[in-house]
């Protein structure tokens, strides 16, 4: 299966180019196409492409309005819709040793995440997974872990090329020690949203996507 992917021409920030976010969605899509049986091609026609990116800003028109930083970080609506929006607001970083903000959020992360909801996942229980909802600010969490690549893999089968030696063994003790139905994932139900909550405690900063 080969599905197709495409930014918006309209919808896009200036802040980084669009040669990395492409090359950050690029790495994204390898992560699930490496475990599953499905490649993902870039294509210049928005209009006609399985996913749709963009940034967006306040109310949108998909009835999900973002509602500026530090709230909705990104949102994406699962099998067929295809559409994945991140908020235009927030403070996206690629390097952290370039954007010094300390609200800054790793696009790459994001992008990972929000995949797996276009794919049909919603949020997991096991805390290191990809689909876990939490995420500290300035920090990357990016390589997918047993819970993630069981859960989409239930839904397309594994990629014969796909070994899960590749994945640490204690990995799959914690997934094995999940939620009562073998782990942690759960299917999506057609609409999923990254929430970013901030707390402070004992000086830490902790985001809840």
């Amino acid at each position: 299966m080969t599905l197709t992917y495409a930014f918006s021409p309209d919808h896009m920030i200036d802040y980084i180019s669009p040669e990395e976010i492409k090359t950050v969605f690029s790495r994204a899509f390898t992560r699930w196409s490496e475990v599953i049986p499905v490649n993902f091609t870039e294509t210049q026609s928005y209009r006609t492409a399985d996913i749709r990116i963009g940034f967006h800003s306040g109310d949108h028109g998909d009835g999900e309005p973002f509602d500026g930083e530090l709230g909705v970080l990104a949102h994406a609506f699962s099998p067929e819709n295809g559409r994945l929006h991140l908020d235009a607001a927030e403070t996206w970083a690629v390097d952290f040793g370039r954007q010094r903000s300390n609200v800054a959020i790793d696009l790459e992360s994001v992008a990972t995440h929000e995949i797996g909801h276009v794919l049909g996942l919603a949020h997991s229980s096991v805390s290191d997974a990809i689909m876990y909802p939490s995420l500290r600010p300035r920090s990357r969490k990016v390589d997918l872990r047993v819970d993630d690549v069981e859960g989409v893999q239930a839904l397309y089968g594994s990629n014969p090329n796909f070994n899960y030696g590749s994945l640490l063994e204690s990995d799959r003790e914690t997934s094995n020690s999940g939620a009562g139905d073998g782990g942690g994932y759960r299917k999506g139900f057609g609409f999923s949203t990254w929430w970013l909550w901030t707390i402070v405690l004992t000086l830490a900063q902790l985001i809840y996507f």
